[in-house]
């Protein structure tokens, strides 16, 4: 029999989450949306509740112990990010969800020397930032997909060999989170021009005073406030060689190692897709049409049940995923986590839009959370990948 109620433990652990999220993160939200200025710098109001949470362990879920962390499972870590994501769906998944993902990643692939050096900072006073660099500005990230086996498809960031170090040289897009914020990089490179692009990836953990990387100005996305993303210049950034993670050219192997990133994405939307869904509802049972609540009108009663289905759909959809992240990890990589985390933002994106519609003209208010919700909601479609290079990919493992 599948059983697929929370235990006792995990109870704690999303009601812990929850009152973090609405004590915490919500005041910190309300500051940086009600602020109208676009020049505001969020990570000054997000580091100190950052700070908390990842002492709370919501960064060291799924750690082993012996590094520091409270080995629980990648579902202990999708309920956290339900939560925070109900509340900010960026904080969710560009503070706690690429720190938790990208510290679990070095302690799967890391060499024993690289999870004590990197992952140090677990039970210290500072917890880590961490960002993931991959894409570029003028080439498609998906081209980690293309099937064509031509040197001259993918990124053009370069890691030469110099002896002890590699020296970095490429620009990387403005859309790389956390870029000009974060204390370490995980930075794609090409260490074989003349290679394909699946053999020539490989994977760097750059320190953030490493010399000659540079970032540019906040980018200025239409949701996600609460975020921050950057360029990221590499100018002959010397990296040293035991900051490679795995060998040269294993990169894109490894990261099919790590399902978890997609999950807490996916996660994070379930929660956005639960908040724009409870925001409806109780409007709708407060809103007076025809004198009556406007539940009581079937053309409303019935989204409100179509989004109530379908977030209950997309939880379920995340649960399996990580449960196959334990025990299946390359079905949860190829097939599960990608279905998993299109399909969440796809259910956040309409329940996003039915919220607007059910809030009618009050939905187009700066007051209404509506329009914060399908905003927020419409970055998770190409948040690491579209939509469709996402499905695309699935195909390949049917």
């Amino acid at each position: 029999m599948i059983d697929f109620s929370l235990t006792q433990e995990q109870q704690i652990l999303q009601t812990q989450a929850r009152d973090f999220a609405q004590n915490e993160i919500q005041p910190v939200v309300r500051i940086i949306e009600e602020s109208n200025n676009p020049e505001i710098e969020p990570w000054e109001f997000c580091q100190k509740l950052f700070h908390k949470g990842s002492q709370l362990g919501f960064t060291s879920l799924m750690l082993p112990e012996e590094l520091g962390g409270l080995g629980r499972k990648c579902i202990d870590l999708a309920i956290v990010l339900e939560e925070i994501g109900a509340v900010d769906v960026s904080i969710a998944c560009s503070y706690f969800n690429v720190t938790a993902a990208m510290s679990l990643f070095i302690a799967k692939v890391g060499t024993t020397e690289q999870q004590k050096r990197i992952l140090s900072f677990v039970n210290s006073e500072k917890p880590h930032l961490f960002s993931a660099v991959e894409s570029e500005s003028n080439v498609a990230t998906s081209d980690v997909f293309c099937p064509i086996q031509d040197p001259n498809i993918g990124i053009k960031t370069t890691a030469v060999r110099d002896r002890d170090v590699y020296i970095l040289n490429g620009r990387k897009s403005s859309l790389i989170t956390n870029a000009g914020i974060a204390d370490a990089y995980f930075i794609i490179a090409r260490t074989a021009m003349d290679k394909p692009l699946r053999e020539s990836l490989s994977l760097f953990y750059v320190e953030a005073d490493t010399p000659g990387i540079k970032f540019s100005k906040k980018t200025q996305l239409i949701g996600w406030n609460a975020s921050h993303h950057a360029e990221i210049y590499l100018d002959n950034v010397p990296v040293p060689v035991e900051n490679m993670i795995g060998q040269e050219g294993e990169a894109a192997k490894l990261l099919m190692l790590c399902p978890e990133f997609s999950i807490g994405v996916a996660a994070s939307y379930v929660g956005l897709a639960r908040a724009a869904y409870e925001y409806a509802l109780n409007y709708a049972k407060q809103r007076i049409s025809w004198g009556r609540p406007i539940i009581e009108h079937q053309a409303v009663a019935l989204k409100l049940v179509e989004m109530m289905i379908n977030t209950q759909a997309a939880r379920l959809m995340v649960w399996d995923a990580a449960q196959q992240a334990e025990t299946s990890p390359q079905l949860a990589t190829t097939v599960k986590a990608p279905a998993a985390e299109t399909f969440a933002v796809d259910v956040a994106i309409k329940n996003a839009q039915t919220a607007f519609e059910i809030l009618g003209g009050y939905g187009a208010t700066k007051e209404s959370l509506a329009g914060k919700f399908l905003a927020d909601a419409n970055i998770g479609y190409s948040y690491d990948f579209t939509r469709e290079v996402f499905r695309l990919g699935i195909v390949n493992f049917l």
